[in-house]
């Protein structure tokens, strides 16, 4: 369910957008979650998406491009500082 909702924004957002060049998995689940990543791609071959299982498998915290060179839509992954980006707005907000 839960990528089912994932496969849906994804499809809402190139809609909106009239296409996408790019999708980012990043935060927790979309950093450290393979089969998650995978299974949010599935179905998305006809946006142009070639997905890379290779490329996806043993991702934790690694940024990496998970898309294979011929996609039109290039697939990455972009780790993320929740906890720094959390503190350094709380300071902002604090002053």
């Amino acid at each position: 369910m839960f990528a089912y909702q994932g496969k849906k924004i994804i499809g809402s957002y190139a809609a909106a957008m009239e296409g996408v060049d790019v999708i980012v998995f990043t935060a927790g689940i979309g950093e450290n979650t393979d089969h998650m990543r995978k299974a949010m791609c599935e179905g998305l071959e006809f946006m142009g998406v070639e997905f890379d299982d290779e490329a996806n498998n043993g991702l934790r915290g690694k940024e990496a491009i998970i898309s294979k060179p011929t996609s039109k839509v290039t697939v990455c992954v972009i780790p993320t500082n929740e906890e720094l980006a959390i503190a350094q707005e709380t300071e902002r907000l604090v002053r």
